[in-house]
């Protein structure tokens, strides 16, 4: 019996936010263990993020692969209203306070599950 694909299926209105990072410093590796630091943590207290994955840009030769930034987050939430909670929430405001002078770039992408 052959084994089916085992997707995580995010139900609709489930909320997808994505999160990608220039640093100011992308040659000083204190600045990015300092990063990385700030992000598990404030991510691993979460109250509100259901899945999370932290990456670094993977270099493609793919026309229409960007990979201009140094990490991404990319987090899942039940709703939307959760994703709104989690923007205040004390734990993601100390994040933005105590890493903001690490980067000098974040562009979001939200998006709202329909299928």
């Amino acid at each position: 019996m052959q084994e089916k694909n085992r997707q995580t299926i995010i139900e609709p209105g489930g909320f997808i936010h994505s999160v990608f990072f220039w640093l100011k410093e992308p040659e000083n590796q204190d600045a990015h263990q300092e990063f990385l630091g700030h992000l598990r943590s404030f991510i691993d207290a979460s109250d509100y993020v259901k899945s999370k994955h932290i990456g670094s840009k993977n270099a493609s030769d793919r026309e229409v692969v960007d990979s201009d930034y140094n990490y991404s987050l990319i987090v899942t939430f039940n709703n939307q209203e959760e994703q709104d909670k989690y923007q205040s929430e004390p734990v993601h405001v100390k994040f933005v306070e105590d890493a903001q002078h690490l980067w000098h770039k974040v562009v979001v992408y939200d998006s709202l599950s329909i299928l």
